[in-house]
């Protein structure tokens, strides 16, 4: 294990023996955006989180965030003067305060530390993104499970932290207060300035929040990348094949009320692909993030003069692999966009797939995740 880390990285790395598990760490990650962790249950996803924060000791090892060293062979940096908001599964507020009062407790940790006061919000930035104003005068026992966990994530970002901790913020919520929830985190993730480690089962709400994945299997390190470059490869574990594809960032430039649907562009304005989508009460000009699945995406040689399916799109094929459940995984190329579209051998075999070909992409609507 080396110790050495760039000045500008966040750099993670340790081995650990915990109940008969050896998890073996190293991982060199962004210093801002969202970072997944995915991975099975029992993959070393909160052993992570719980490294970072001290939480978990270790004999070794390497914990660094920009300049700053928490954690080397010869110095640990104690748990409390570690600067790190971390979120919990349950919002655990003070129930004998209200919401401004839980959050003043929480701003008397703030580290004085000029890196991170530069590059988190301000608590005028914070109540806005979160909508916390109308909350203030509330007890937590008069809050619902989103409102809780938006005063959780605000009393997180109140101390000015390096790095934000989320370990399944939102399994504890219904569908509707993780859309709530979502919402409010797209808006934190354009603003902050510092890395957000969000671990989730869900690879959906991944899909839509993260630009780089780390996948835990068994406490070491699958696969970790922006997250279109692991989504692409032809060897993730199974219980990752079913997300396999690319994910865009799409502009909506038309809509069609009459069916409840929306179309979207992806790519230059020069190249760029159009898609219709399900209408999620968007306007024209807002971006949305497309997933793309490749299992969702069929192959014909010619385009089909009577379909269900509203997208298909003239494409090229770029490269032909298999994948490791006997899969073909083709890559194709719309434009200047790179799809992916995984079939089985026999229907590659009896279309006589070759690199270089002109084809037809299908793509339902309804796989398409905005």
């Amino acid at each position: 294990m080396h110790n050495n880390a760039a000045p500008n990285s966040f750099k993670v790395q340790f081995e650990l023996l915990l109940s008969n598990s050896v998890f073996s760490i190293d991982l060199d990650l962004p210093n801002k955006g969202v970072i997944g962790i995915f991975g099975e249950s029992g993959s070393g996803k909160t052993t992570l989180l719980r490294v970072i924060s001290g939480l978990q000791s270790i004999d070794n090892g390497l914990i660094q965030i920009n300049n700053a060293i928490w954690q080397n062979n010869a110095f640990h940096l104690p748990i409390h003067k570690r600067s790190i908001g971390y979120i919990f599964q349950e919002a655990s507020l003070f129930p004998h305060l209200n919401v401004e009062k839980n959050l003043a407790f929480s701003q008397k940790r703030a580290w004085v530390n000029k890196q991170s006061a530069d590059s988190t919000l301000n608590q005028t930035e914070i109540y806005r993104l979160l909508n916390i104003e109308p909350l203030l005068k509330k007890w937590p026992h008069h809050l619902s499970g989103g409102e809780r966990q938006r005063v959780a994530i605000a009393r997180a970002l109140m101390i000015n932290p390096s790095v934000l901790l989320m370990d399944e913020p939102l399994s504890a919520l219904d569908y509707f207060r993780k859309q709530e929830i979502l919402s409010y985190l797209d808006k934190l993730k354009k603003e902050l300035q510092i890395p957000i480690l969000y671990v989730s089962h869900s690879s959906r709400e991944l899909a839509r929040l993260a630009d780089y994945l780390v996948v835990l299997e068994k406490g070491k390190v699958r696969a970790q990348g922006e997250i279109n470059q692991v989504l692409t490869q032809t060897d993730l574990p199974h219980y990752l094949q079913k997300d396999a594809g690319v994910i865009v960032s799409a502009c909506v430039i038309e809509k069609d009320s009459q069916w409840s649907l929306q179309k979207v562009s992806f790519g230059d304005n020069s190249d760029s692909a159009e898609l219709w989508v399900h209408d999620n009460d968007t306007k024209l000009g807002d971006y949305l993030r497309v997933q793309i699945l490749a299992k969702d995406i069929s192959i014909v040689l010619s385009k089909p003069i009577d379909s269900s399916i509203n997208n298909i799109l003239l494409s090229s094929i770029v490269s032909i692999q298999k994948d490791n459940q006997n899969m073909m995984q083709i890559q194709l190329r719309v434009g200047k966009n790179t799809l992916f579209s995984t079939i089985t051998q026999r229907s590659a075999k009896h279309l006589q797939l070759e690199v270089g070909m002109k084809v037809w992409a299908q793509i339902k609507s309804v796989a398409l995740i905005a």
